[in-house]
């Protein structure tokens, strides 16, 4: 597997090969792994009662410099893997009861995701959890394989998009790929059990002193889909990580009054269906261990 990857919206063009890493993902052609195994800490219709088989892929094509799973975004942890063995871990997460699949941060390896998904037939929902920035053209690649998108909508701001991941397009071509992934399930599905079958479950990271930019994205939601078309979260779990002493104005948590007023915005545009936090969740908790658990 060697190609020149233009496959994520930052079109590098770069060579990528099976073991050796390039782009702005760092990453080889086939999968890095860093845990592949039930996680708890999605929201309620994903993570059920038995957790979502969660395969946390690392790299990332967005890097924002507030990650809180930067020890593998930033490409250093984990173990590189086969297409077939990611399709084991796919089935063995299954076999232990799981949910679904849960796929976090699969863009970059999107080649090999696809070949592990074709013709395996799982009989529970594929979740793609993204940053959202994502091309069109590859989300088409995975029409009928992906039942569930959970892509977040992180910034309605450019110049915010700018200066924290070096992606001033990030508002219309996230809002592009949405509407595609839209468009792939149609309106989202629960079970008889509250569990998400198919759909799409659209995040928002409230960041601190960032009012406008959470309107914003509450707004792009609001106006985009009909009522009953799409899932929202609005998530206040920001937690500041070391090494951002460039940024001063991410070195604290989202507080109380700033989640409220968002909360009130957001059921104010007529925003019901989906899910909120409250402030006491920015804990370090929050983040698994990526110990190579299930790898």
């Amino acid at each position: 597997m060697e190609y020149l990857c233009s496959d994520c919206p930052r079109k590098c063009g770069v060579i990528r090969s099976e073991r050796q890493s390039g782009g702005v993902c760092a990453s080889p052609a086939l999968p890095r792994i860093a845990r592949a195994a039930p996680h708890f800490g999605e929201e309620p219709c994903i993570s059920g009662t038995r957790g979502a088989g969660t395969i946390f892929f690392t790299g990332c094509s967005l890097r924002c410099v507030f990650c809180q799973n930067r020890e593998i975004s930033r490409g250093g942890a984990g173990q590189t893997v086969s297409v077939e063995d990611l399709r084991g871990m796919m089935l063995r997460l299954r076999d232990e009861g799981v949910h679904c699949i849960d796929l976090v941060t699969p863009t970059h390896f999107v080649r090999a995701v696809r070949e592990a998904l074709e013709g395996l037939s799982l009989g529970i929902p594929v979740v793609w959890n993204s940053s959202g920035y994502e091309s069109v053209e590859t989300l088409r690649t995975l029409e009928g394989l992906v039942q569930v998108y959970m892509p977040d909508y992180k910034y309605a701001d450019a110049a915010l998009a700018k200066r924290y991941s070096a992606a001033e397009d990030y508002p219309q071509v996230a809002a592009a790929a949405i509407r595609e992934m839209v468009r792939q399930t149609g309106p989202y599905r629960l079970d008889e059990n509250g569990l998400l079958v198919s759909g799409v479950l659209i995040r928002h990271l409230i960041l601190p002193g960032e009012i406008e930019n959470s309107m914003g994205a509450i707004d792009f939601v609001a106006d985009s889909f009909p009522k009953n078309g799409v899932l929202f979260s609005l998530m206040s779990q920001y937690t500041p990580m070391p090494g951002l002493e460039r940024f001063p104005a991410l070195q604290r948590r989202v507080d109380a009054s700033e989640n409220a007023h968002l909360v009130r915005y957001m059921h104010a545009c007529g925003i019901e269906n989906g899910y909120w936090q409250e402030p006491s969740s920015a804990t370090e908790d929050m983040i698994p261990s990526f110990d190579g658990t299930g790898v």
